[in-house]
């Protein structure tokens, strides 16, 4: 029994190393955020249209790619700087869904058609999943 619980200690704590570099760039690159673009750059990009806003989010979130911890460390900083719930929303989902830069290799693995449909697919997901979250928070 005590064998089973060494192992499971073992695997959190190489699990929790290897992950340690990953959430400490998280961590400077928010900082690095927050130093270098001020909060009246990031809500000049947003019209407060939602449409308009959504769009943008899930462009820039496409182009930007990125992994699950870091869009939620970043959304919260976009949320700080009073981007719409929209727009941010539709950033995160498209950031982690939408691949641009990774296009390449998903078409020479996958087949160009497959990531062109799928990567579509996506971004037009992250639009409408923005807007039930917007649309679910304001019952809410």
């Amino acid at each position: 029994m005590v064998k089973k619980y060494y192992q499971i200690l073992v695997k959190t704590i190489t699990g929790f190393l290897r992950i340690s570099p990953v959430i400490c760039g998280v961590i400077l690159t928010i900082g690095l955020f927050n130093l270098f673009i001020p909060k009246k750059l990031i809500t000049s990009f947003f019209t407060g249209h939602k449409l308009l806003d959504g769009l943008l989010g899930a462009s820039i979130g496409s182009i930007f790619t990125g992994n699950p911890i870091t869009s939620y460390l970043l959304a919260g900083q976009l949320l700080e700087s009073e981007a719409s719930l929209f727009a941010v929303t539709a950033f995160i989902i498209a950031w982690v869904t939408v691949g641009v830069a990774q296009f390449p290799a998903e078409a020479s693995i996958l087949g160009k058609k497959f990531a062109l449909q799928r990567n579509f697919i996506s971004f037009l997901l992250s639009i409408f999943v923005s807007a039930a979250v917007v649309f679910t928070m304001s019952i809410i």
